[in-house]
């Protein structure tokens, strides 16, 4: 049975994108999940004498369960998400780890935002529900691609506490390239190997070759393994025997690990058709260029890479080739040249003329790789210095509704349209004050009205004080007003403010109208 962590371990941040683990830290923003975290002394201790009673009567007596005590697990401070350290409480945990795997949030950006912000925000865990949430926040957020933060909340929460915590760690530096941590691991504690292919990976990783391919004979005696991964491991445990052999065919399972052998004997499996958590395997520098944008563009696509690591990958070099991808790269470097370039040179500020051309080619190829939010975020601060034609100053006031700073924009709308004003409404959080322009946009308008009741189940939640819970039903309910369910729709627009979501309702309301998400 696994155990819990210590009542008085202090709880850790990490930075994770980008970087590993750094333990003993407090946890800064969700922003990006980057900062540099800052240390907080402990107050010493004051002794001070006891009160005197003032009668002999039996004092109160307050009990607190040790369970209730348990460090919060995550790596976003409360402060920061706005979310309380109870975020599950009085919720049955099988329901929540359910929730967190199967809640849609593929077309909405607003959605995606909210779920991370759900799954790396401190929250301590439920005296009986074992692992569950937790293996069910690591599981969602590889399956997401944020392979990184996954293995960041593994180190936090302890990986070798459990064997589900280790497989889920061990899976994550797998892709990451970081593989050698948990081997080290895994050989101070042999039984929490997910299987006996990753002990004799592992020792073959620390160099204890005669212990491999000791393992590796007993498992081909004992058939401790299938045979397509018996073969795999012969070639990784003997490259030279194997030289000249035909190519391994295709597994028909996989797993991160195998992904790894494939790649470590010169296979490497390309990760366009593969599930989403081996693109950010591409991430790596020793994955071709090509291979990296791709990779980039697919994990922005559901909001598990910061848009400015997209943006440096997409302005590295100049584009290899023409047509598809390339075509993307070279739209977005143009924009770039168009509203930098000549602030680089020291020369005079952009063109209005040349910058509105290149923003119309590069918002299509955001558009076609349905990455339009993040290049929202990458430029909206620079659309709103510039005055541009009249159709291209309405294509960048739209973009700029889809960045944070989409109040602002909403102050000065480019025409009088119905359309148009009822945007600028609801990015101010009053479009029942506007003439809803659609049916899509009039459920909006209802969802910010506030004269219907809370959709049932969400307020049975919130009158149990399960608002974790609450949220995730919520998400839900956008995910099937979004598909056409236009009362659902409705339900969670009210949800997320009755909750204080104020911005994730507008935000998400705002994609929906802006966005073009159909197929």
């Amino acid at each position: 049975m696994p155990t819990r962590p210590s009542i008085l371990t202090l709880t850790a941040f990490h930075a994770v994108v980008l970087f590993g683990a750094a333990q003993a830290e407090e946890p800064l923003t969700v922003i990006d999940w980057l900062g540099q975290p800052t240390v907080q002394d402990i107050p010493e201790t004051v002794l001070m004498e006891p009160a005197v009673t003032g009668s002999a009567a039996r004092p109160e007596i307050t009990v607190t369960p040790l369970e209730a005590l348990l460090p919060p697990i995550g790596l976003v401070a409360p402060s920061a998400t706005g979310l309380p350290v109870d975020l599950w409480r009085s919720s049955d945990p099988k329901d929540i780890a359910r929730l967190i795997r199967e809640v849609p949030v593929r077309n909405s950006p607003a959605m995606q935002s909210l779920l991370f912000t759900l799954l790396l925000s401190e929250s301590r865990p439920l005296p009986s529900g074992d692992d569950a949430i937790l293996l069910a926040r690591l599981d969602r957020l590889i399956s997401l691609g944020a392979i990184d933060p996954a293995q960041a909340l593994a180190e936090q929460a302890g990986p070798t506490t459990s064997s589900g915590r280790f497989a889920r760690w061990f899976d994550a530096t797998l892709l990451t390239g970081d593989e050698d941590r948990a081997c080290a691991a895994l050989t101070a504690a042999p039984y929490l190997a997910p299987d006996y292919g990753a002990r004799i990976f592992c020792a073959a990783r620390r160099g204890d070759w005669p212990t491999a391919a000791l393992m590796l004979e007993s498992a081909h005696a004992l058939g401790l393994l299938p045979s397509d991964r018996l073969a795999l491991l012969d070639r990784f445990l003997n490259p030279d025997i194997f030289e000249g052999a035909p190519p391994l065919p295709a597994p028909e399972t996989l797993d991160p690990l195998t992904f790894r052998l494939f790649e470590t004997i010169g296979e490497r499996l390309p990760t366009a058709p593969l599930p989403r958590p081996y693109a950010a395997a591409d991430l790596r520098d020793i994955a071709g260029w090509k291979a990296q944008l791709e990779a980039a563009e697919r994990l922005t696509r559901i909001g598990a890479l910061n848009p400015n690591q997209l943006l440096g990958l997409f302005t590295e070099r100049s584009p290899a080739a023409s047509g598809g991808i390339w075509d993307r790269v070279d739209a977005l470097q143009a924009f770039e040249l168009a509203l930098h370039g000549n602030a680089l040179e020291g020369r005079p500020p952009a063109d209005p003329e040349r910058v509105s051309e290149a923003l119309t080619s590069a918002w299509q190829a955001a558009t076609a790789a349905r990455t339009e939010v993040a290049f929202a975020d990458l430029f909206a601060d620079d659309l709103a210095r510039m005055q541009l034609p009249d159709e291209a100053e309405e294509l960048s006031w739209r973009i700029r509704l889809l960045a944070p700073t989409y109040e602002l924009a909403a102050r000065r709308p480019p025409s009088q349209s119905a359309e148009d004003l009822f945007l600028a409404a609801l990015a101010q959080g009053r479009p029942q004050e506007a003439t809803p322009p659609s049916e899509l946009a009039r459920s909006i308008a209802a969802g910010f009205a506030g004269q219907a009741d809370l959709p049932l189940s969400v307020r049975r939640h919130l009158d149990n004080g399960q608002l974790g819970e609450a949220i995730l039903h919520s998400m839900a309910l956008f995910a099937r007003g979004a598909d056409g369910n236009l009362g659902d729709l409705t339900g969670a627009l009210m949800s997320f403010r009755a909750m204080g979501l104020e911005d994730t309702a507008r935000r998400a309301s705002l994609q929906l109208l802006l966005l073009d998400r159909r197929g």
